[in-house]
């Protein structure tokens, strides 16, 4: 993947951004807001005059996006702290209601947690967190095998594979030696790139077993990008909270 720099001017911001070039078969132009930067992933034949008058369309958003992201702490969780999902960076906010623990709300662009009333500040970091791990497992258990299941017909092997999320502390994934495959809750904070690159990886998995240059071309031979996305995925490492429960 093609990289480059450019930026353009909102008011008396400027701002920078990376644009990432790829041979996609698709028109689609994304952007992202990450800790690290602005990035824009465009096809190769995308005009530069076009990326930057969606970047400009969009410079309130970013502004506030990046805004948010310098004043996230690891791992805070207060009121207004930025939590990852699928590689958004979504600020947090808190209300009371009459509810015995912690629920977690999505809405879209921003997660609300109501909490119950007169618990202390201790307890009830805490049961949030845990109220937080709750609701990235299940929407790990939703998107990790839909994803599996799309790569399957390209690299699966042998009978289909059995799909578990787990609290893997020093690994994304896993591949048994039975074919089961085991993946780490914390991928649902990941960008859906990543998230693919790690199913990729592990489906590769089932039938070269180590990392033999074999196993890596079996890999590219999906994922062309490969390199770029296994230093993004080290690079996500660091940014992400609730890593260290």
């Amino acid at each position: 993947m093609a990289h480059e720099r450019s930026s353009i001017t909102h008011g008396d911001t400027t701002i920078e951004f990376e644009v990432r070039r790829s041979d996609r078969r698709t028109r689609t132009i994304d952007l992202a807001v990450t800790p690290t930067g602005v990035r824009v992933y465009a096809p190769r034949a995308a005009p530069a005059a076009e990326l930057e008058r969606l970047v400009r369309a969009k410079a309130s958003w970013i502004l506030d996006h990046l805004a948010d992201l310098h004043g996230a702490n690891r791992p805070g969780l207060r009121d207004g702290q930025i939590m990852p999902y699928l590689g958004r960076a979504v600020p947090l906010s808190y209300e009371t209601g009459d509810l015995p623990g912690p629920v977690v709300d999505f809405n879209g662009s921003r997660f609300t947690v109501t909490v119950p009333a007169g618990q202390d500040d201790d307890s009830l970091l805490v049961s949030v967190i845990y109220a937080f791990v709750a609701w990235y497992n299940a929407r790990a258990w939703e998107r990790v095998p839909a994803t599996v299941d799309a790569w399957w017909p390209l690299l699966g092997h042998g009978p289909k594979s059995r799909v578990l999320i787990a609290d893997q502390k020093s690994r994304w994934a896993s591949c048994a030696r039975d074919g089961t495959l085991r993946f780490n809750w914390r991928l649902i904070m990941l960008e859906p790139r990543l998230i693919d690159y790690v199913v990729v990886h592990e489906l590769a998995h089932l039938e070269v077993k180590g990392h033999p240059p074999e196993f890596w071309n079996r890999v590219a031979a999906a994922l062309p990008d490969v390199d770029e996305r296994r230093r993004d995925l080290k690079e996500a490492v660091s940014n992400l909270p609730l890593w260290d429960l």
